[in-house]
């Protein structure tokens, strides 16, 4: 599937990706972007990177993390996930970084080497049209000895949950999108997770795209993992 393709399917589920992603997950997915920011150690005052960064609710838990001495820069290339992560509420229980929305490509950032001090990608990763590319990208952007933790959806090595996973993407996942007219667009998962490389093959690929150190930690049975690596 081309960038271009990837990129109008995003545009089209703007309006329920939040929904869906709560959904999809059964609420889980704040408790894996919580872990997420806390993997990418980012700290106060920090400028940090959120990748592929959609609505902007993972971006808005990294700001809560480096503080309003920090700055996040949320990027995505779906003007239309912009716009909703732009109108998303401010926390007010406690100070949270400024955040700047930025639409670009995750495999040409328009920022300096070594500009961020840590960054996240929340179920960015699978969609890129290009794995390396957007990984020699991250590391280009980071500081030395920077960490970024990269969320995603997988297929687990176990059979019987690898079964269960397609079960509820066929009779729940997409028949739910299907209430919204987007069949289409959410039947697109399963085979981004089945050209997905494994965890193993991910730290393997982040170790050519030039990070010194990259493990992956699978979790909820393998069904999502999260790679963390260090420029």
């Amino acid at each position: 599937m081309s960038a271009e393709q990837v990129q109008a399917i995003f545009n089209r589920i703007a309006p329920v990706y939040d929904q869906m992603n709560d959904r999809l997950s059964v609420g889980q997915h704040r408790i894996w972007k919580q872990m997420t920011v806390k993997w990418s150690g980012a700290s106060s005052g920090d400028t940090c990177l959120d990748l592929c960064c959609g609505s902007g609710d993972l971006a808005q838990v990294l700001a809560q993390q480096v503080g309003v001495a920090g700055h996040v820069y949320g990027v995505d290339f779906s003007s239309a996930l912009l716009a909703v992560a732009q109108k998303r509420e401010k926390p007010w229980l406690w100070p949270s970084a400024a955040i700047s929305w930025v639409e670009a490509d995750a495999l040409n950032l328009p920022f300096a080497d070594h500009y961020f001090d840590a960054a996240t990608v929340g179920y960015g990763l699978r969609n890129v049209t290009d794995i390396c590319r957007c990984l020699q990208e991250l590391h280009r952007v980071l500081k030395p000895a920077a960490k970024a933790a990269i969320l995603d959806f997988h297929r687990p090595s176990n059979p019987l949950l690898r079964s269960t996973q397609q079960w509820y993407l066929n009779n729940i996942v997409v028949p739910m999108a299907q209430h919204f007219g987007l069949t289409e667009e959410y039947a697109y998962i399963s085979p981004s997770l089945d050209k997905f490389p494994t965890g193993s093959q991910q730290e393997v690929l982040a170790r050519q795209a030039g990070f010194a150190t990259s493990t992956h930690y699978p979790i909820a049975g393998g069904m999502m993992g999260v790679l963390v690596v260090t420029k």
